[in-house]
């Protein structure tokens, strides 16, 4: 494997686990603004107390593909900074003002006082943020940052196929949370979140399904890459792993539930990557023609190899640690 490659490699895990880990927290603001129900107030508390211990911790997979990106492709991250700063600069705000506001509805929760509009500072940003970041992943596989030129403010990623992948970074958040929730809640509740797992089922799977005219419309070096016999084995994969998180919840398997909800983001993100092999930017920036002097490279490789041996062990036990906590049943 080339240099460039374990690198691409690294960059897409750090993009997939930041969406099943972060993406989860995101989706927990989204249904903590459109909660409904006689236990809306209680699915609200659920979700609070899940993120608690772990919703900082999530961020290291944000870092890790930023770091990556600038190490070892530089070209692309200048293009993909001066193109899309703008929705960029709103996802950073967004997590900004959502960290915040959680820890300050956290202190509050402590304290036994509320806090005024956190609650809706945290939705708010819960939703803005992954939509921000669909949109720029959208623009990144849509063909239209070009790294030679310096773009109008909106021209990038104002347009429908990045607009479309936005509302797929805000489906897939809404998507993940309540089949992580499963094996949280007991009694009502958790039939609660298997009913919003099968309304975030259905809205992901239709948006994914439009993205495809969608891209033929206005992505065509996107739509082509699809048709690759790789891209399409992996997206049928995608789509059986859908399917079966809906059988998961039919059947009442909900210790199977995260890890289908999981597999199917990462075929989709997988589908999405196997597209776009091997460009950086689409059409215009390969991985080999993005990427770092060898050298830099493979202190990069080096020092991941080294820094896993510390966080992944510290990430196994933290979510261990926690996965067994549970609200109170209702």
């Amino acid at each position: 494997m080339s240099l460039d490659a374990a690198a691409a490699g690294i960059l897409f895990s750090g993009i997939a686990a930041y969406a099943i880990f972060g993406g989860a927290d995101f989706g927990a603001g989204f249904w903590d603004a459109f909660a409904f129900g006689p236990r809306r107030d209680e699915v609200r508390e659920a979700f609070f107390k899940a993120m608690g211990p772990v919703w900082e911790t999530n961020h290291v997979w944000l870092i890790l593909v930023l770091v990556t990106l600038w190490t070892n492709f530089p070209p692309a991250f200048s293009a993909i900074f001066i193109n899309l700063y703008l929705p960029l600069t709103v996802a950073l705000v967004g997590v900004v003002f959502r960290g915040a506001a959680f820890a300050f509805r956290h202190y509050g929760y402590e304290a036994g006082a509320e806090l005024p509009a956190t609650g809706l500072i945290f939705s708010v940003a819960s939703i803005v943020t992954p939509f921000a970041m669909g949109v720029a992943v959208g623009a990144v596989a849509g063909g239209h940052i070009e790294p030679d030129r310096t773009p109008g403010m909106f021209e990038a990623w104002l347009r429908p196929f990045p607009l479309l992948c936005g509302l797929i970074g805000v489906a897939t958040s809404a998507f993940l949370t309540p089949f992580y929730m499963l094996i949280r809640s007991v009694g009502a509740l958790r039939s609660d979140f298997r009913r919003l797992g099968f309304a975030a089922s259905v809205a992901l799977g239709s948006l994914t399904a439009l993205a495809i005219p969608v891209a033929m419309w206005d992505a065509p070096e996107f739509a082509n890459g699809l048709r690759d016999p790789v891209a399409m084995a992996i997206i049928a994969a995608a789509v059986t792993f859908g399917l079966l998180s809906l059988l998961v919840l039919w059947l009442r398997r909900d210790f199977l539930a995260p890890l289908a909800a999981a597999a199917t983001v990462v075929a989709l993100l997988a589908g999405w990557a196997s597209a776009q092999y091997p460009f950086v930017l689409l059409p215009a920036l390969e991985l080999e023609e993005a990427a770092a002097g060898s050298a830099t490279q493979e202190a990069f490789l080096i020092a991941m190899a080294a820094g896993a041996l510390i966080l992944v062990p510290s990430l196994l036990w933290l979510f261990r640690l926690f996965a067994g906590a549970r609200p109170e049943e209702v």
